[in-house]
């Protein structure tokens, strides 16, 4: 087997150009390998060209490309760049030979559904206009399993003509499979005219199409999307929970806040963490007080995820609940009050914040005396002042840099980066 992939990897990196002979060689191999060799070496043959960006999918199940939200903020001077979930998608190109895409096409309809979807993703990809006809004509089939192939390939045309068909599929086709991927497609398209039929998608018997759709509402990102997700935040699965919350987030429309208040009861954690982050992208000042228990919330990854939020909302309400953290039993969590407390800004924050320069953590000192640069009280003096005599250099550094912001002379310089991460679930 993987005598196989290898062979396959080989077959591929060999040739700067892809031939008909290459393709028909690596598809014929792979039709008879294992499922999972087989995903992995038609990702690797896919990634030829710049295809796929999204490592995570997976090619055998094309309905649930969700990526887990879960921020990592990076909150000191000179920055690390942004924190998150980064999703490089696919760009459409015409760099296969033509004689590789006619031997794609000649596996487009093959038993092995492994082989059918890579066929279906490069012709997508690199096909032209010309495979749309291909892939209606694939969506129409009296096969299911060609069905799904059809809605994958027009998932990855992104072509809006296909938003009709797609729709159609999910509303009235008889497969699970079928459904899932066309409510995919429409995610991938990305146009507010499908909003109704995802919305309507999210009854749907199965719960893999009520998790896709409401995927696919998040990745439209319209505010028309946010009350049909409703219900899908009460939903009986826990993976369309987490998709809701996660549409929830992406949409960042405020009016979805009462809904995430209800995501952050709930019973499983991942379910509150995601509602922490879906709160902390859409930044309303309303989600304070939806934040505020879950800084006490005795899972580990929620506690964190919820500073983080208070952090990116930046509003005074939120300093008391922050304050909460520069007490919490773990130094991470303490080192994200301490974060949140300096992009917030605000004065009140600057006792709790002194306090914690004598924190026993290395890190939650040197942020803290981060985030009373940020806020720049002069009552923050004393306490910096003494800073500078830490034992540990970034605390002294981290002072220095503090210090010269309450007297207005930034010295960029002065770097000090903290190692704050939190991990996915």
């Amino acid at each position: 087997m993987i005598a196989m992939l290898l062979a396959a990897l080989a077959a591929v990196q060999s040739h700067p150009t892809l031939d008909s002979a290459t393709v028909t060689h690596v598809l014929s191999e792979l039709k008879t390998t294992d499922p999972t060799i087989c995903r992995l070496a038609g990702q690797a043959l896919t990634n030829y060209g710049g295809l796929w960006g999204w490592g995570g999918w997976n090619y055998s199940e094309p309905g649930m490309p969700m990526p887990r939200p879960m921020p990592t903020p990076m909150p000191m001077p000179g920055g690390w760049g942004g924190g998150g979930i980064h999703v490089e998608w696919h760009e459409h190109s015409a760099d296969i030979d033509p004689g590789a895409l006619r031997a794609f096409r000649a596996f487009v309809r093959d038993d092995n559904r492994c082989v059918r979807g890579i066929a279906a993703r490069v012709l997508g990809n690199h096909g032209g206009s010309g495979e749309y006809d291909l892939f209606i004509s694939l969506l129409r089939d009296a096969r299911a399993e060609l069905r799904e192939t059809g809605a994958l390939g027009l998932g990855e045309m992104e072509d809006t003509r296909a938003i009709n068909p797609l729709s159609n599929a999910l509303r009235s086709d008889d497969s699970a499979s079928v459904r899932m991927t066309a409510a995919w497609a429409l995610g991938q398209i990305e146009d507010k005219v499908a909003i109704d039929a995802l919305a309507r998608a999210l009854t749907d018997r199965s719960p893999d199409v009520r998790r896709t759709a409401a995927w696919a509402l998040g990745e439209i990102e319209d505010a028309r999307g946010v009350q049909p997700l409703r219900a899908a935040v009460g939903d009986q699965d826990l993976d369309v929970r987490l998709a809701a919350v996660w549409a929830l987030g992406e949409i960042e429309d405020a009016g979805a806040v009462p809904l995430l208040l209800t995501a952050t009861k709930d019973k499983e954690p991942r379910v509150r963490q995601a509602a922490a982050w879906a709160l902390g992208e859409i930044e309303s000042v309303q989600g304070v007080a939806a934040l505020e228990p879950l800084v006490r919330d005795p899972v580990l990854n929620v506690r964190k995820t919820a500073l983080w939020a208070l952090g990116e909302i930046e509003e005074s309400s939120g300093v008391d609940p922050v304050v909460v953290g520069l007490r919490d039993s773990d130094p991470e969590v303490r080192v994200l009050a301490a974060w949140a407390l300096g992009e917030i800004e605000d004065a009140s924050a600057v006792t709790p914040l002194v306090g914690a320069l004598k924190d026993n953590d290395i890190e939650v000192r040197a942020t803290a005396a981060w985030a009373l640069g940020e806020i720049e009280s002069p009552r923050a003096r004393d306490g910096l002042v003494a800073a500078q005599s830490d034992e540990a250099g970034s605390v002294r550094r981290a002072a220095t840099w503090a210090l010269r912001q309450l007297d207005d002379d930034d010295d960029s310089s002065i770097r000090v980066r903290p190692r704050v991460r939190v991990k996915a679930p």
